[in-house]
Order: structure tokens, then C-alpha cells, then sequence
């Protein structure tokens, strides 16, 4: 059973805004279901344009950003609001409190459910967002470890806040080798090590030595880039931090702690709330935040185009994701890919890095 398409046509010059949203059958198990994902360095508009394909391919957006899945980052991750959606489903944002820990393993397990509901309604999935590792979590899967255990964790918890240094010990005592591998001021990779230790009653490096990634089955995947010209990506991100900061980010980072959150919780150590904080506590004067925000940001997204660099399976566009002609070049790519026969097709690969075979790069 093969997809049906809805689509108007020709496409307008300007901001694309196609009348008609695609309709697909509903799945049949012999035929891969289409994917798309939207990759590249943040703020190339990968929003923009997972909208846009939303609005013409009737689909639906799946986040894929590591820090939007937390409540009450809102500012610092430029996470769209409710009103900016459009009326388009957006999954996996806002579903942990910012003292909860999700490793990649969970986020390919809830993402695989999500996609598969989306498929299962008639709708296309979009997975769009800048963190790599969890990209290639969902479609290549992990070498995989036990679920998570929330009374465990929190345990863990408990004794680092009371014995600071002494989850790395105790690691180095029942895993030496995946010791030798975390930082001793890492908690979340220190966590999941003894999770898999204390579960599984064996060192994570055996367990994932023992067990083979599971890919994503029944689907077929449009990997589509976003790469701005550098120095317009910088000139955007050095906008972008700026107005975070004049716009409500310290107030944001107050409200949070207030709330009774560590400033030692996972999101605060990503660029913008880290500086946020260090201006809180008088280490830095507002100009000095800002300035060590944007060369943190811009250092993050040459890291992002590094490791989506490798991946040669992603298709280009040189452009941001809200330029008129960028949204008319994707649509079509789109528009061409939903509209091949869906046949099988071999085993979807990215690229990996020596150490990263674990679920946590442990």
C-alpha cells in the first residue's frame, strides 16, 4: 500500500505556506513508513523549517534537542511557545522536571513510541533538533543497558550531596575501567554506571560489550542540514544570546532556583543558564555573561557541525531554516521523497567515535 499525497502545487515565492497537507495511509507493515529529520547547528532555523514541513506533509514535530525536554527552560533553549506551533503537535518537550536524569537510551525508547503513534495516525514524523547523540540513539539504537530506576537514582543522588566525590569511588571499586572513562564531576554518567552495575550485577563495559544496538525497523529516513554561512550563524547566535539575556533569562534562572532546583542540575551547565547563574552570584557583570555565552555558543555549534559533518547519510542546504528559498528547496526534496515507492531498504548507519558504542559513553 503505498503513501497518497495531497499536495498543492506550484509552490509560491515567499514564506512557504502549501494549502494542502499530505495524507498517507495508515501503515502497513509491508512498506517502510517515512521519516524525516532536521539537523544542523543551533539557531539555523531547524524550527522554522520542521514547521514548515508540518504544515505541507502533514506531520507532526519530535524533539530532538537535549535541553528542551526539560520544564521551565524555556528562554535559554529558544523553545517555541505554544502560541508559535501553529497548531502543530510537538512531542517530547517539557517532560522532565530539571533534576531528573534522561539518558539517551530513554530518549531513543520514548522517541521510538512517539514516531511509531505518529506513523500509526497517518502522519509524518519530523524529529528535529542539534543533539547528535540522540539523533543517532533513535535511528541506530544503543548498545543497550536495563531501564532506568528512579528509587536508585535518587539513592545515588542522596549520597553525592552528602559524600561529594564518592559515586566516582565507588565506580572505581565495582567498574574500574568504566571509571578510568568518567569525569569524577560528571553525576549523570557516574549514575547510569552504577545503575547498570548495581541492576545487572555486572561492570557496564561487559554489558554493553554483550548486547547489539537494535536500529530503528519499519521506517525510511530523509536526513535534511541546515549550514549557514559561519558568520552569519555567528552574527544570529551572537543576537540571539544577547536578547536571552535582555529578554528574560535571569529572570528565568531565579524563578528556577527559587523553585528549590540546584544550580548543579543537569540544564544549568549548558551555555546561557551557566553564565546566568555566575552573574547571579556576582562571578561575572552582565556584559561579561553575555560575552561568555555567545563564544560558548558558538564554540557548541562548531562542535554540532563537526559531528553532523561525519554523518554522510545528511542531505545540505546551505541556508537558514526561516529563508524563503531554503524552505522552497527542502519542500521539494520532501515532496520527492514522500512520493518514492516505499520499498525496503538496507539498515539505516551513522557514524560513530571510538568510545561512544555505550549508551551514555560510558
Amino acid at each position: 500500500m503505498e503513501a497518497t499525497l495531497r499536495i498543492a502545487s506550484p509552490i509560491p515565492s515567499g514564506p512557504l505556506r502549501l494549502q494542502h497537507a499530505a495524507t498517507f495511509a495508515p501503515h502497513n507493515g509491508n512498506v517502510l513508513s517515512p521519516l524525516i529529520a532536521i539537523t544542523g547547528p543551533t539557531g539555523s532555523g531547524k524550527s522554522a523549517i520542521a514547521l514548515q514541513i508540518c504544515t505541507s506533509f502533514g506531520g507532526e514535530v519530535v524533539n530532538c534537542d537535549s535541553l528542551q525536554i526539560y520544564r521551565h527552560f524555556d528562554v535559554g533553549t529558544a523553545k517555541l511557545p505554544l502560541d508559535a506551533r501553529e497548531g502543530i503537535p510537538h512531542h517530547l518537550i517539557d517532560i522532565l522536571d530539571p533534576d531528573q536524569l534522561f539518558t539517551a537510551g530513554e530518549y531513543s525508547r520514548s522517541a521510538r513510541t512517539v514516531v511509531t503513534e505518529i506513523r500509526d495516525r497517518g502522519r509524518v514524523p519530523v524529529v528535529a533538533g542539534g543533539t547528535g547523540f540522540y539523533l543517532r540513539a533513535l535511528l541506530d539504537g544503543l548498545f543497550s543497558g536495563p531501564a532506568g530506576d528512579g528509587s536508585l537514582r535518587e539513592r545515588l543522588a542522596l549520597r553525592h550531596k552528602r559524600r561529594a566525590g564518592s559515586l566516582h569511588r565507588l565506580l572505581a571499586r565495582f567498574d574500574p575501567e568504566t571509571a578510568a572513562r568518567v569525569h569524577p564531576n560528571d553525576l549523570r554518567k557516574l549514575t547510569r554506571a552504577l545503575e547498570i552495575r548495581l541492576l545487572t550485577r555486572q561492570p557496564a563495559s561487559q554489558v554493553f560489550a554483550e548486547r547489539s544496538r537494535q536500529p530503528l525497523q519499519g521506517f525510511r529516513v530523509l536526513k535534511i542540514g541546515l549550514n549557514p554561512e559561519r558568520e552569519a550563524l555567528y552574527a544570529r547566535l551572537n543576537r540571539r544570546t544577547a536578547a536571552m539575556f535582555e529578554g528574560g533569562l535571569i529572570e528565568e534562572v531565579h524563578a528556577i532556583l527559587s523553585s528549590g532546583y540546584s544550580a548543579s542540575a543537569k540544564p544549568f551547565e549548558s551555555h546561557g543558564y551557566k553564565q546566568a547563574i555566575q552573574l547571579l552570584n556576582g562571578e561575572l557583570n552582565f556584559m561579561e555573561a553575555v560575552a561568555n555565552a555567545r563564544q560558548n555558543t558558538r564554540n557548541y555549534a562548531k562542535r554540532q557541525m563537526t559531528w553532523f559533518k561525519r554523518d554522510a547519510d545528511i542531505e545540505w542546504f546551505a541556508g537558514f531554516g526561516d529563508e524563503p528559498g531554503i524552505q522552497v528547496a527542502v519542500a521539494g526534496r520532501v515532496r520527492n521523497f514522500l512520493a518514492a515507492a516505499s520499498t525496503p531498504s538496507p539498515a539505516i548507519t551513522s557514524p560513530t567515535t571510538p568510545g561512544s558504542g555505550t549508551e551514555e559513553s560510558i
